[in-house]
Order: C-alpha cells, then sequence, then structure tokens
C-alpha cells in the first residue's frame, strides 16, 4: 500500500469551500462546534463545519477495511490503480457496508448504524482533511448515502495535515475504548503490524491500542502465521486471503498460549501440535473441540480413519531435502512435525479452491470438495474418541468443572428465584449477603486465574471487569 495517496480531483474546489463554511461558522452569531484530537502527539481542537456528502471522499488508507480490500481482485486492482475513481470509490463504499468476514454479506453493524442515523440523526462529527479526504467517520458517511442525507458534520484538520498524520489521526481516534464499531480482528493486527514497521515499541503500541505487550507479543505471532498460511495455500492463481480468518479470533488466542506452553517442554512436539490444530482452524472446528488434538493425535486417532489414498497423498513426508545448485540434500523437519504441515497444507489448498469462485475449474472444484469432506469426516469422528478417552481418564474434578457445576447451581437458582416471586417467599437479606459472598469468590477466582492464565480468554476477561480486579 502506497504511503502517499495524493488528493482527490476536486481537491482545489474542496479546500475553497472548506475554507468558506469554516469563516461562516467563525461569523456566526453562536460559538463555533469544536472536536478534539490528537494531532502530532498533542490534543487540539479543530473547528466543526457541514459539508456535502458527496463532495468528500473515503480514505484509502482506512485500517477498517485493510484485510477486505483483498476480498475481488478486479475491483482490488480498479481501487490500486486510481483510488479517487468512481469504481475505487464505490468498492470502498461496499467494504464499509459488508461483514468483516464475508463481503459478500451485508453487516448487521452497518444496518444498526443507519437505524440510529435515521432515528437519531448524527451525534458526533467525523473528520476530513481540507481536500475532502475522510479521516474519521468513513462507515458513518456510507450510511448517510445509504439513506439519501446529503450533509455530514465533520471536523477539519490543520492544512499542513500529511498522510502520515491522517494514518496517525485514525487510529488514536477508532482506537479510544468508547467506540461503538471496533476495527475487524484482522484489520487490528494489521494496524499493529503497520505501528511496528514505523519502528514504535511494543510500549507505544500498547498504549495507543490499549492493550499489553504480552497481547502485543501474541497479535504479532498470530499474524505471523496468518500470512504464513494464506502463503501455504497458494497454487497457481488460487489462494486464501487474511480476512478468511476473521472469525477465527478466539482459536488463535489460545493456540498461541498452548504453543507457547508446549514448547518450553520441546520444540519439535509444540511445532507437531501447532500444524494439527491448524489444520482444526482450517476446517472451522470450535476452539472446545481443538482442545482434544494433541500430539499424538494421528497415531491414536486420525491415522486410520483417512482413506487410503488420501492418507498417502497429505501424510508421505519427504525424509530429506535437495539444496539447489549444490547438489546435497538435509534433513527434512522431523516427521511427524513435516506429515502434520503436509495435512494443513492440503486443507489450505482445498478451502483456497472452494472460495475461489470463478478462478478455479470444476473439476478443481470437484476434487477440492471431496478432500475436504473426507478430512473433516476424518476429524470429527478422531475429536469425538479423542473426547471420550479424555472423559474416561479424568479422575478428578477441575477448575472448569468446578465453574460447570456453579453455572448449574445459578441456573437453579433462576428457577427458585422464579417460584419465590410467585408465593413471596425470598429472604432478601439472605439472598444479599449470599450474593456478597458471590462476589467475594468471584474477586478470589479472578485473582488466582489471572495468575495462571497470563493471556485471559474472552471468559476470564469479562470475570476481571466483573470482580473489579487491579491486576
Amino acid at each position: 500500500m502506497p504511503s502517499d495517496f495524493g488528493v482527490p480531483p476536486i481537491a482545489d474546489e474542496n479546500r475553497a469551500q472548506v475554507e468558506q463554511r469554516l469563516q461562516d461558522a467563525r461569523a456566526g452569531d453562536s460559538v463555533p462546534e469544536t472536536l478534539r484530537v490528537e494531532f502530532r502527539g498533542r490534543p487540539i481542537h479543530v473547528e466543526v463545519i457541514d459539508m456535502p456528502v458527496d463532495r468528500l471522499f473515503y480514505n484509502p488508507a482506512t485500517h477498517r477495511v485493510s484485510a477486505q480490500r483483498a476480498y475481488d481482485r478486479a475491483q482490488e486492482e480498479e481501487l490500486a490503480k486510481d483510488c479517487w475513481s468512481d469504481a475505487g470509490q464505490r468498492y470502498l463504499h461496499h467494504l464499509l457496508m459488508a461483514k468483516p468476514s464475508n463481503p459478500h454479506q451485508r453487516d448487521p453493524d452497518f444496518d444498526k448504524l443507519m437505524e440510529s442515523l435515521r432515528d437519531h440523526q448524527q451525534n458526533d462529527p467525523g473528520l476530513i482533511s481540507r481536500e475532502g479526504v475522510l479521516v474519521n467517520g468513513n462507515t458513518r458517511r456510507a450510511a448517510l448515502k445509504e439513506l439519501g442525507v446529503r450533509s455530514i458534520r465533520v471536523g477539519v484538520l490543520p492544512a499542513s495535515c500529511s498522510w502520515d498524520d491522517i494514518r496517525s489521526v485514525e487510529l488514536s481516534l477508532q482506537l479510544r475504548p468508547d467506540r461503538r464499531r471496533e476495527y475487524s480482528y484482522i484489520n487490528r493486527l494489521m494496524a499493529i503490524e503497520e505501528q511496528t514497521k514505523l519502528g514504535l515499541p511494543f510500549a507505544a503500541i500498547s498504549k495507543l491500542f490499549h492493550t499489553s505487550t504480552p497481547a502485543l507479543e501474541r497479535d504479532t505471532w498470530v499474524l505471523g502465521q496468518l500470512r504464513d498460511l494464506v502463503k501455504r495455500s497458494e497454487h497457481g492463481q488460487i489462494k486464501l486471503r487474511l480476512m478468511d480468518f476473521e472469525d477465527a479470533q478466539e482459536s488463535f488466542a489460545e493456540l498461541y498460549r498452548t504453543y507457547i506452553k508446549e514448547k518450553a517442554k520441546g520444540k519439535e512436539k509444540a511445532d507437531t501440535l501447532l500444524e494439527y490444530r491448524l489444520a482444526a482452524i482450517v476446517l472451522d472446528i470450535a476452539k472446545t473441540d481443538i482442545r482434544a488434538i494433541r500430539t499424538d493425535f494421528r497415531d491414536k486417532y486420525l491415522d486410520h480413519r483417512l482413506p487410503e489414498g488420501l492418507r498417502a497423498a497429505v501424510l508421505e513426508a519427504p525424509r530429506a531435502v535437495s539444496i539447489p545448485g549444490l547438489n546435497r540434500s538435509v534433513p527434512a523437519p522431523s516427521s511427524e512435525t513435516a506429515k502434520a504441515r503436509a495435512l494443513t497444507d492440503t486443507l489450505l489448498k482445498a478451502k483456497a479452491t472452494k472460495k475461489s469462485g470463478t478462478v478455479a475449474t470444476a473439476e478443481e472444484v470437484t476434487a477440492a470438495n471431496r478432500s475436504w469432506s473426507l478430512l473433516e469426516e476424518a476429524f470429527d469422528e478422531s475429536i469425538r474418541a479423542a473426547h471420550k478417552v479424555n472423559r474416561e481418564q479424568k479422575k478428578r474434578l477441575a477448575a472448569p468443572d468446578r465453574i460447570i457445576a456453579a453455572v448449574d447451581n445459578l441456573q437453579q437458582c433462576v428457577t427458585d428465584l422464579v417460584m419465590a416471586r410467585g408465593n413471596n417467599s425470598l429472604d432478601e437479606g439472605a439472598f444479599d449477603d449470599a450474593l456478597v459472598s458471590l462476589k467475594q469468590a468471584l474477586g478470589k477466582v479472578s485473582v488466582e486465574a489471572s495468575r495462571s492464565i497470563p493471556l485471559p480468554g474472552e471468559g476470564l476477561a469479562w470475570l476481571r471487569e466483573a470482580a473489579g480486579s487491579q491486576q
């Protein structure tokens, strides 16, 4: 992506109109509206004016749709060729309305934004450069266009604003904790990567993204895995896109925690486990089922469930790798890791073919669907078998089981409260005392769990917030 996109074709006319409207706002009887933004490391207040919706341009550098731009290759090429053209702007308009994980579908959050704007009008102003480029408010402008609204309230950045400023200001505004519509998962990872490439230390990036250094290390690792998966899926003109993994956030977070823990015991086994679990993520298997996959997954469960022809195709690993030009060979990765990697590669290529639309031939799609179905069935059966063995081997009630038991009791408590309300038999004082005890217990669980789990998942993150723990 270029660092400087130039200016829209009507930049001069927009500068003149912006300046005139700023003067009109200052000349009015009321105090002009202002917007506070972070500009070049310090807060400033910029003046707010009304601008015609149709004179403004979507920001081609917006982080909101960075990953989704790869959705349609032909339209992406038009956008890259001329980001200010009608075709390029129409493509950005479509992506801003679309679901991040599947731009073929409309995003329900976009429809909620439209409903809010229709019922309550525009609460917060957007932000533009004087040339008419939307620094913030791209999605709002798309919603207003869909509603047929002719004007939008926007703050105006200083005349010296550069493309580096535009990127920085957009990030500072979109990463505020109170933003209604956050960046999608992949776009957030790409925005973090962009700041890393600019040379910012993790301490500064973590402050900007309202996160922690360990979380940034995880996110950097995950994006590296995603880029590798995309590369491994490529065959001919067909490959996956980063956005194809949009819904796998929790699975990758758990994969990172598991991999780091296993790597401390031994890298080879950790790499093998990584590959089998990556294969499961590619298959869109639920993270609770992925936990059943361990380093012995193939030997114990998967191998004998694969059809003979497919087993030979995906699990035959090379014993050595030749070095071009040197007439020498070096040992291949450990056979088990190489087999696991070959299996993952097969799934990646099959998924890429299934998602390729008209790029792949009918024969290629048929072959991909067959491989996919056979591997999906083999994984499902293997995971069910692994779950059964794990349950049989469990000898004691672990912490997750105690939480599940507590959930069952709380569900029964809901029924008891309904019945008590019907016959007016609730002892309110005793119930309140029990809730205080529950609060104290949750606080202790939060503290101990946080000590045991450095990178909390969705559940522990909720518990820490609910219990008010100060970690």
